[in-house]
C-alpha cells in the first residue's frame, strides 16, 4: 500500500520550540493532520497551536520524557498507517513529501522511508562502501530528525526504546528493524533542511549541551551493551571516561567552569550506564 494524505500523520516532539516551531509547521502540506508532543504542561504552548493550525493536535506529556518516549507517544496517538516523525527544527521543502508518495509508489515493501538531508549526510551503511544514485537506495539507519514510519512492518508495535533519553534511539530503532527483516530506504529526491541543535530555545544553551554531553555517553554505552554485550561497551567506553576524569581535574584547576562541567557530565554519563543506572539526568530549562 503506498502512502497519500488519507493515511499519513506528523509527529513533532517539542520542548522551549516556541522560536522554532512555526517555521516547521508552515513547511507541512496543511492538509496533513500534524501531533505535537510537547515535554511539558505549557497549556499556553498547546492553545496557541491549536488555535493558529487547524489540523494540529497537541498532546502535553507533563514532563520531559525524552525524544524516544516522546515520539511514542505521538506514534500511538495517531489513527494513520504511517507516522513522519520530524524534528521542530526542520524545514520541508515544498515537494518534499510528495517524493515519499512517489517513492512508495515504487517500493513494494519498507518499514521507513526518509529524505534526505541537503548539507550534511543523515544515513549510514554497516558497510561503508555502498554506492547510492538518485533513486531510493536502501540504507541500514537513518537520523531520527525525519524519518518516515510504517507503523504495520513494526514488530508488535515496539517503536522507539523509552530507556533512550535522547541519542541513538532512531539507531536502536533502526536496527532492530533490519534485524527482523525490515528495510530502511533514502529517497535523495526528497529533501528536508535540519538547522541542527536549535529545538530548545537559544536561552537555555548551557544547560543543553550538558545535557548533551551527558546523554551522548550514556547512550553510546548502552547501545553497544544492548546490542553488542557488556564487554563490548566497556572496552569502547572506557577510554573516554578515564581521558573525561583527567580533564575534568585540568579544568577544575584552572577554574574553568563550563569545561569542568561537561567533562564532568561525560564522565558521569559513563558511570550511571556502566552501574546500569536509567538516563536520569535532566537539564533545567525552567524560565
Amino acid at each position: 500500500m503506498s502512502i497519500s494524505r488519507q493515511n499519513l500523520s506528523v509527529v513533532i516532539v517539542t520542548i522551549k520550540s516556541e522560536k522554532i516551531i512555526d517555521d516547521c509547521i508552515k513547511s507541512i502540506n496543511q492538509n496533513l493532520p500534524i501531533i505535537v508532543v510537547e515535554q511539558s504542561n505549557n497549556k499556553n504552548f498547546k492553545d496557541q497551536l491549536e488555535h493558529n493550525y487547524k489540523n494540529l493536535k497537541c498532546i502535553l506529556s507533563k514532563s520531559n520524557l525524552g525524544m524516544g518516549a516522546g515520539n511514542n507517544i505521538g506514534i500511538n496517538a495517531a489513527t494513520t498507517e504511517y507516522v513522519l516523525i520530524l524534528n521542530p527544527d526542520t524545514i520541508l521543502e515544498k515537494n518534499t513529501i510528495e517524493e515519499l508518495f512517489l517513492a512508495s509508489n515504487k517500493i513494494s515493501d519498507f518499514t521507513i522511508l526518509a529524505p534526505i538531508e541537503k548539507k550534511f549526510k543523515n544515513y549510514g551503511f554497516d558497510d561503508e562502501k555502498k554506492s547510492i544514485d538518485n533513486s531510493p537506495f536502501k540504507v541500514d539507519y537513518v537520523d531520527g530528525f525525519a524519518m518516515l514510519i510504517n507503523k504495520n512492518k513494526i514488530k508488535e508495535n515496539h517503536f522507539f526504546d523509552e530507556n533512550f533519553f535522547m541519542y541513538l534511539e532512531n539507531n536502536d530503532l533502526c536496527k532492530r528493524i533490519t534485524k527482523d527483516g525490515g528495510s530502511i530506504y533514502v529517497v535523495p529526491q526528497s529533501k528536508i533542511n535540519h538547522l541542527a541543535a536549535k529545538a530548545v530555545d537559544e536561552r537555555f544553551s548551557d544547560e543543553v549541551e550538558l545535557s548533551r554531553n551527558w546523554h551522548w555517553i550514556w547512550s553510546k554505552f548502552y547501545f553497544r551493551k544492548k546490542h553488542f554485550g557488556f564487554l563490548n561497551a566497556f572496552i569502547d567506553g572506557a577510554p573516554r571516561y578515564f581521558s573525561s576524569i583527567l580533564k575534568f581535574i585540568f579544568y577544575l584547576a584552572i577554574n574553568n567552569k563550563i569545561k569542568r562541567k561537561i567533562y564532568f557530565n561525560r564522565a558521569s554519563g559513563f558511570y550511571n550506564a556502566l552501574l546500569g543506572k536509567s538516563s536520569w539526568y535532566r537539564p533545567n530549562l525552567e524560565n
